[in-house]
């Protein structure tokens, strides 16, 4: 993809039309981790691609093209869930750093399925932290909650799927 950088640069539609066709069925994998409607979810797709294509000219080479696009990606979900008032954070709690054992059979269960069970503020802070590899902090930052809010948040996702996992193993296992 780097070949095509000068193309880009140039908003040669051609080469948009290539780096659209490349990465729009992973991206859209990334939206909908934070957004569960998919035609929100492809909402927010096409418009972070207008504004990679707009912003390529600030990519300087370091590190992946794709993992740059990515983060436009998640930033313009997290634009989106904050716009529709989606992330709503409860209170802090006092909360275990025990980590959640998963025992159950893992195998039927469809990963988007599960996340889309998760309120949209569960499945935000989930998200950064397990799926893109953010901290507690950079957490905070950027959703403007405390350090603690978002280890409360990621507490109650596990917390939720686990629940989730357990009655859906339970309903499998009556079948």
């Amino acid at each position: 993809m780097y070949e095509l950088l000068p193309k880009l640069r140039q908003q040669d539609r051609a080469a948009q039309k290539e780096v659209y066709d490349v990465f729009a069925p992973k991206m859209l994998g990334v939206c909908r981790n934070y957004i569960s409607d998919i035609h929100y979810a492809e909402d927010v797709m096409n418009k972070a691609f207008f504004k990679v294509f707009q912003n390529v000219g600030s990519f300087k080479s370091e590190g992946s093209f794709e993992g740059w696009i990515r983060r436009i990606m998640v930033n313009e979900s997290l634009t989106f869930l904050r716009l529709n008032k989606s992330l709503i954070y409860l209170e802090e709690d006092k909360i275990s750093d025990e980590p959640a054992e998963y025992e159950e059979d893992l195998d039927r269960i469809d990963a988007q399925e599960l996340l889309d069970g998760l309120p949209e503020s569960y499945r935000a802070v989930f998200n950064l932290y397990v799926l893109e590899d953010y901290s507690h902090k950079e957490i905070a930052e950027m959703l403007n909650i405390t350090e603690t809010t978002s280890k409360t948040q990621l507490f109650r996702a596990k917390k939720k799927l686990k629940d989730i996992i357990l009655q859906k193993t339970r309903i499998q296992n009556e079948n």
